[in-house]
């Protein structure tokens, strides 16, 4: 489910598309979210989110924030989580006031204590949980915090890095030497997750500022599982280079569902392109929230 918001439990309406592809620029930055079914699923449990504080010196000092959270738990209650993960960790982040590693881990914390304690006192949404991995540039530097197997890279020039670590049994075989990262990216266990938000009173939370700057024509690129199960680091920088991230996130969505389509896939792209007068948009809280796949409430008294 793809957003691009600042507005707190705003409802939108389920319509017949099953495909989210909304993209907007501003001062510097310029990202699109896109977030397809797949082949498969009949509901999305996954959320993209590109994140733009109205103001404007609230933007300067805590910056763009960027999400993917991809839920589980069945149907409705996965996209519950991920969708309760997302608006909490977006409207609270912006409220702390430490630095951005300690308030990124306070709000992905209070995420799972809030998802943790739904799910304990509702038959409903009963072992739901969710991914969680975070973005947000001030200025060149990128900061992250991580919770399960979504993942995050940085393209610059002809160069990809991967910027968390998954929360897997098969990235723990890698970690201890046990087998390579090639052989886990087709390990049959390669889906366990060992760390989700949601699903126990306490989780990991991997935060850090990454070793790289983002630059002029510099790529982020956020993802669930559904697509990097099927394009390789090499494969998706290859498509990053050859097109803009509109064009390349419709490219990954196609060849991710033309390679099986077995989950959800979320993409979330944003880069780094010079500032100028006719690139200067209004800011978020003027921009129409794209549509959602369902109309997936928000717990009650959330």
């Amino acid at each position: 489910m793809g957003w691009i918001n600042n507005l707190f439990g705003k409802k939108n309406k389920p319509v017949a598309d099953d495909r989210k592809n909304d993209s907007i620029e501003m001062s510097d930055i310029k990202a699109v979210v896109v977030s397809d079914l797949g082949n498969i699923r009949t509901n999305n449990e996954d959320m993209g989110l590109f994140f733009k504080i109205a103001d404007e010196n609230l933007l300067r000092e805590k910056g763009y924030m960027l999400i993917v959270a991809d839920g589980m738990g069945g149907h409705q209650a996965g996209e519950v989580a991920s969708r309760m993960a997302t608006d909490i960790i977006s409207h609270e982040y912006f409220k702390q006031n430490d630095t951005v590693e300690k308030n990124l881990a306070k709000v992905l914390t209070l995420a799972n204590k809030t998802i943790f304690e739904k799910a304990s006192n509702s038959d409903t949404h009963k072992g739901m949980g969710t991914t969680c991995t975070v973005l947000v540039v001030i200025d060149k530097a990128v900061y992250y915090a991580h919770v399960g197997d979504s993942r995050a890279y940085i393209q610059k020039g002809n160069s990809i890095m991967q910027i968390t670590s998954d929360h897997t049994y098969v990235q723990e075989l890698v970690n201890n030497g046990d087998i390579t990262a090639e052989e886990a990216a087709t390990h049959p266990k390669r889906n366990i997750l060992t760390n989700a938000m949601g699903t126990k009173p306490n989780m990991r939370i991997d935060t850090g500022k990454c070793e790289q700057l983002l630059e002029e024509h510099d790529r982020l690129l956020l993802c669930s599982d559904g697509l990097y199960d099927y394009l390789n680091a090499h494969e998706l920088k290859e498509i990053l280079i050859a097109n803009d991230i509109k064009r390349a996130a419709d490219i990954m969505i196609q060849q991710a569902k033309a390679r099986g389509g077995h989950d959800n896939i979320t993409v979330v792209l944003a880069e780094r392109k010079n500032s100028t007068a006719e690139t200067e948009l209004k800011s978020t809280r003027d921009v129409e929230l794209p549509k959602m796949t369902r109309d997936a409430e928000l717990p009650t008294g959330f």
